[in-house]
């Protein structure tokens, strides 16, 4: 029996042995749905029961002993003592206390060492509805005579992204993949997930903002683009960055030039890995 109403997340953790590091590591009822190259990172999908017998499906990330060099950069960005499962729950949090939409609960556990954090996780609730990458251009269609509709969804992307820029945060990873839409009762609803990479940066935050908006606009429908993007840039730089807009067109469309030639080098890799795998040859 799949739930539905509100449950707390550490007490289903408790339930299944979860609550501590030792016991997510040992852990392996879920469906494993780790990518290739991700080293010492895992991801898990799982479906846990709550006292009434109820079934949550929960995200669960696990993250091993970092290599030197990750340790020392993320000391560089995010200080001393906390590793990459903590963070991202204080980033959690952090949206939470902007008013920004995103998951809402999360618990972690860390083990450290002299080095600061080793290993750790982080277990998620889910987000309603999809990835706009996966539902927008369905919500398009659907809405083709509807254009107040799509008016609606760009103003709650403005209010998600203006708003999170505005406070000073960073996302790092601002792809469609990354955005979720929702719609109930005739709202539409706007969620960030994957905040384990934003921070606040002290230093040019003109060059990480063009960052996220080059991956946001690279990943946008182009009918969205050549309708709204305008409006949308404009209104998300807020008062302060407007006057700057033309500066941020060139730069953000020079970023997704930079994007698309990554992008195509990355697709090869891996259609080269896969004809590979498929002649029997070495992965």
């Amino acid at each position: 029996m799949k739930g539905s109403r509100p449950y707390a997340l550490p007490d289903l953790l408790a339930r299944a042995a979860l609550d501590t590091v030792e016991g997510a590591f040992a852990y392996g009822a879920g469906s494993d749905m780790t990518i290739p190259d991700l080293g010492h990172r895992e991801r898990w999908r799982l479906t846990l029961s709550d006292a009434e017998g109820r079934e949550h499906t929960v995200f669960m990330k696990r993250y091993g002993r970092e290599p030197l060099s990750w340790r020392i950069k993320r000391v560089l960005t995010y200080g001393w003592g906390r590793g990459p499962a903590r963070i991202e729950l204080d980033n959690i949090h952090a949206a939470h206390a902007e008013k920004v939409g995103a998951i809402d609960q999360a618990v972690c556990g860390e083990e450290h060492d002299a080095l600061g954090a080793a290993r750790g996780y982080i277990v998620m609730s889910t987000v309603a509805g999809e990835a706009l990458e996966q539902c927008f251009e369905r919500f398009l269609a659907d809405n083709a005579d509807r254009p107040e509709r799509v008016e609606q969804f760009t103003d709650r992307l403005i209010e998600l992204v203006g708003r999170f820029h505005q406070a000073g945060y960073v996302h790092r990873d601002l792809y469609t993949s990354h955005i979720f839409l929702a719609e109930r009762e005739g709202r539409i609803e706007l969620r960030l997930i994957d905040l384990a990479r934003m921070f606040r940066p002290r230093w040019r935050p003109m060059r990480w903002r063009v960052k996220d908006l080059a991956q946001l606009k690279f990943s946008m429908p182009q009918p969205w683009l050549d309708a709204h993007w305008d409006r949308f840039l404009t209104a998300c730089l807020g008062d302060r960055e407007a006057r700057r807009v033309g500066r941020y067109r060139r730069a953000i469309d020079r970023k997704i030039a930079r994007i698309a030639r990554h992008d195509a080098k990355k697709r090869a890799r891996r259609q080269a890995r896969e004809a590979r795998e498929a002649e029997g040859g070495a992965p």
